[in-house]
């Protein structure tokens, strides 16, 4: 998981060093495997980082962050404009934006992405919650199970 978020990191890298957002990361060590399919969870933080990006015209500051437990836990949080509580409960629906007058620099939205994110999280067997505040930013935490070892008998 740490090298998918790595990998992603350093593509936006360029991205983000022109749009004065500063990252943080904090990847645990010797963070377990999970059952998945890297590309696949590529796109998945791709989307969370776009996102964030386009949260933060001005600059600001995305947060990363891995944990284990019952599994691996991922945090994705930016300081940018957050997300309407009237919109929080659509998210996740195709087609959905709220990026109907962009910015210069940033594209419209389709409304795909968190829409794809949520359904590769499902098929990872995941969980994503979203906690956000107008003015303050928001943040995303994914949860994956652990790989199950297969024991011979």
């Amino acid at each position: 998981m740490n090298k998918i978020i790595h990998d992603t990191l350093a593509l936006l890298e360029h991205q983000f060093k022109t749009a004065k957002i500063r990252v943080e990361d904090e990847l645990a060590d010797h963070l377990p495997f999970i059952n998945g399919n890297a590309g696949r969870l590529q796109q998945v933080f791709l989307n969370l980082f776009l996102n964030a990006r386009d949260a933060m015209p001005t600059g600001g500051t995305l947060r990363v962050a891995t944990s284990n437990g019952d599994g691996v836990s991922v945090m994705v949080s930016d300081s940018g404009s957050g997300i309407a509580q009237e919109h929080i409960h659509r998210i996740y629906d195709p087609f959905f934006t709220t990026k109907v007058a962009p910015r210069e620099g940033q594209s419209k939205g389709t409304g795909l992405g968190l829409s794809v994110t949520y359904g590769i999280i499902q098929e990872h067997a995941g969980k994503i919650r979203v906690e956000s505040r107008p003015g303050e930013g928001t943040t995303f935490y994914l949860d994956f199970p652990l790989m199950r070892k297969v024991v011979n008998v």
